[in-house]
């Protein structure tokens, strides 16, 4: 039996990855073994950068701050090695940045993740992955917005043209 001043730190752990997890848009599960420390720190380095919580957790303390949520559906992955990366608001980018990593480090591997309070799987996550940053994305929708009215302004101008030239001859 852990005495009580052990009980109450991890009960304390429990509670604050409740709220981070609470707090978080999305999270991805990855099952971090078999990387090297200055890939670590790479990768640390990238998700810092792009306003992603990454950090190792132990897999009774994740399975605690789970219970009782819509989440407790990622308990069934939460063996080994275990790192989870949370985003409070970008959805994408913890996704896209840690299945690339995926990709080049053989032994790193996405677990499963969650989106908006829902458990997603891996593919779930990897299409996530996949697409393009919220930035990118209001660039798009305001392109396709602006080119009817460019089109249109093109028109207008065409007429003025033609009709200038009408009226110079």
């Amino acid at each position: 039996m852990p005495n009580a001043l052990v009980l109450e730190k991890k009960q304390q752990q429990v509670a604050e990855l409740k709220e981070k997890i609470a707090a978080s848009v999305t999270g991805v599960i990855v099952d971090y073994k078999g990387i090297t420390v200055a890939d670590d720190t790479a990768l640390r380095k990238e998700l810092r950068e792009n306003g992603v919580e990454y950090f190792v957790v132990k897999n009774t303390i994740l399975s605690r701050a789970v219970e009782g949520t819509e989440l407790e559906g990622i308990k069934s992955v939460l063996e080994g090695t275990t790192a989870i990366a949370l985003s409070k608001e970008d959805y994408t980018v913890a996704a896209r940045i840690l299945c690339k990593f995926a990709d080049d480090h053989e032994n790193f591997k996405v677990k499963s993740g969650f989106l908006d309070g829902k458990v997603a799987d891996v593919a779930t996550i990897t299409a996530i992955a996949k697409l393009p940053s919220k930035e990118v994305l209001l660039a798009t929708v305001c392109n396709v917005l602006q080119a009817p009215i460019a089109a249109f302004a093109r028109v207008l101008q065409a007429v003025v043209d033609k009709n200038g030239s009408a009226d110079a001859e």
